[in-house]
């Protein structure tokens, strides 16, 4: 492979090429899990030789995956041990003003974001955002995106705030052997979340007003209709199937209510038909209605179930379709998500609005809002089992704030502490105050691992082997000279173009990947150029955090697409001007702040 060259990168390079471009296509095109896509390309790699089997592996064991798996720990324990409730909880007040509201909401979330990463916290805040904006009579869409904003800029401002950062850290520590301080950039973040802020107050008429998906399942008798079958009813002895009660026209059987209570569901096409049955539908109420008619049906004089209290054993919860899903792209009759999980689906809901037609046989999409009926006691196992592909943003988890508050607070406030001064490295210091939470019994091992996130470790873990690639095929190199070729050897024009390039190509990839594959291509620029790197590092942190103009940039925007009700192109009418901004604001900033040359 080495003895191959065209365009002056060889065999190897060009492996690296296609496996990288492969990734974005492969992602943007089908709906295979990320963590997938990255393994399959980092077996790649190992397979025709580009890295070697130490070097796929030392991915894996980078600080950027340790620290990431330690934090975990340490989020779990703040949230069992109800710090993060606490905080959530006394953030937000009573506002008198628009703007008000949006300094409460957007300062706050920053601040978190920065402490205890932005993903968590914008996870953590949108039921009490979206309970929030009901009780400022304001649509949730209104605040939900300004939330994401806060907790992106918030992050730029220390090593924990964004997964990026770690990654870019992580890098820096290869190339030069120096640690980065957890507060680094700090200053010129607090600058562009200050900026960041004004721009989106000043344009917050421009964020859309959509309607809560929520909003349309506030009764369940605007779309669950049940039906008595009466003893002389010639459906009597046969099949739900048999006597054609089992999709029918505008809905689905969702539940069986027997004459003695006994409740089936989900209801199987062989259950039979017995007088005094009810029959619960789930669907349009004016089509279903005709089974009267048609069926021999009588009207039962009430609901079964209200949104609130089903029945002693069964409860509706609300979920979003996350990106990625194995939902996406098929109805509930094609999958066995409901036989698997005990639950049926009772409607669905998409941008503020219930879909028509039968909830079973709708083709679902990512951010559409299910109303499922789960059995009572299942949220952490329901949870648990489909965190991949659903968001439950209904839990009534209320944690009890004691002694160990203090203690997981304490041992927080110690981490940043020991990290800044320098006492111990960032791995060091995360580990062990994840160690110490687990001493401190502030979070048992089965919470632990229902917050650990292992798809996300190893993407960063893998994204760390593409930017060994990136450098060891000589890619980062060529491309490097080849740019300063075009642009000339101002250090200036070359950091304002590779930021330029480097914020667009993060609003598709996301900005982790995006880190992984600029960093050596800049930090290989500053060394070509005679110049201080921090510049180019400290641009890249920031710069690959822009990612507001689209849903997918960011894991922050993917949260709040489905809770909002939004459209793709909602985000890019403040995204967009946002990104501008603050791009122009780091290159000035960065180049007041760190010195191109030393």
């Amino acid at each position: 492979m080495d003895s191959i060259i065209f365009l002056g990168l060889n065999g190897y390079a060009w492996i690296t090429i296609a496996t990288i471009a492969g990734i974005f296509v492969i992602m943007a095109r089908t709906r295979i899990r990320a963590e997938v896509v990255f393994l399959g390309a980092l077996t790649v790699l190992l397979v025709t030789g580009v890295v070697t089997e130490e070097e796929g592996m030392a991915g894996f064991g980078s600080e950027p995956v340790v620290v990431h798996a330690a934090f975990f720990v340490i989020i779990a324990a703040l949230i069992h041990t109800g710090v993060l409730y606490w905080l959530s909880k006394n953030v937000l007040g009573t506002p008198k003003t628009r703007v008000g509201a949006l300094l409460r909401l957007m300062i706050p979330a920053s601040v978190l974001s920065a402490l205890m990463n932005s993903v968590n916290i914008v996870a953590l805040l949108i039921d009490a955002v979206k309970l929030w904006a009901h009780k400022l009579g304001v649509a949730p869409s209104k605040q939900l995106l300004p939330l994401s904003y806060a907790a992106a800029m918030g992050g730029m401002c220390t090593l924990l705030g964004n997964s990026s950062n770690l990654v870019i850290a992580g890098l820096y520590l290869n190339q030069t052997g120096q640690t980065m301080n957890i507060f680094e950039p700090l200053v010129p973040g607090l600058i562009l979340t200050a900026i960041g802020t004004a721009v989106v107050i000043a344009l917050q008429r421009l964020i859309p007003e959509r309607e809560s998906s929520e909003h349309t399942f506030e009764t369940t008798s605007d779309y669950t209709v049940e039906l008595l079958v009466p003893t002389d009813n010639p459906a009597v002895g046969s099949t739900v199937e048999e006597a054609g009660l089992y999709n029918v026209k505008g809905g689905s059987l969702v539940e069986i209510v027997r004459f003695d209570k006994e409740v089936i569901m989900p209801v199987p096409k062989t259950e039979w038909i017995l007088g005094g049955d009810r029959l619960i539908y789930a669907g349009q109420i004016n089509e279903i209605l005709e089974l009267k008619r048609t069926h021999g049906l009588a009207a039962a004089d009430h609901h079964v179930w209200s949104i609130n209290d089903i029945d002693t054993s069964r409860k509706m919860r609300t979920a979003y379709i996350t990106f990625g899903s194995d939902l996406i792209g098929q109805s509930m009759t094609q999958s066995d998500f409901e036989q698997k999980n005990d639950v049926v689906l009772v409607a669905v809901a998409r941008q503020g609005q219930r879909v028509d037609g039968q909830p079973r046989e709708i083709t679902l999409q990512a951010g559409d809002t299910l109303l499922l009926e789960c059995p009572a006691k299942s949220d952490d196992q329901l949870e648990r089992n489909n965190h991949r592909s659903l968001t439950f943003f209904d839990s009534h988890f209320v944690p009890e704030i004691g002694s160990k508050t203090i203690t997981s607070a304490a041992i927080l406030v110690l981490m940043f502490i020991f990290s800044s001064f320098h006492v111990m490295p960032l791995m060091a210091t995360t580990m062990l105050a994840a160690g110490l939470m687990m001493i401190f019994k502030c979070c048992r091992f089965d919470n632990v691992v229902k917050y650990i996130e292992w798809d996300i470790l190893l993407i960063l873990g893998t994204t760390v082997v593409f930017s060994t690639a990136i450098t060891k095929t000589g890619i980062s190199g060529a491309l490097a000279q080849n740019i300063i070729d075009v642009f000339g050897t101002n250090p200036y024009v070359i950091l304002a173009v590779m930021c330029l390039i480097a914020s667009v190509v993060t609003e598709f990839v996301g900005d982790v990947a995006a880190a992984a594959i600029f960093f050596p291509v800049m930090f290989g620029q500053a060394e070509m150029l005679g110049c201080s790197p921090m510049p180019f590092v400290i641009s890249l942190m920031l710069c690959v955090t822009f990612s507001y103009s689209s849903p997918i940039g960011s894991i922050q925007n993917m949260l709040v697409f489905g809770p909002g009700s939004f459209r793709f192109s909602d985000f890019a009418r403040v995204g967009v001007w946002l990104h501008i901004v603050l791009l122009v604001a780091m290159l000035a900033v960065v180049n007041l702040l760190y010195p191109m040359y030393v």
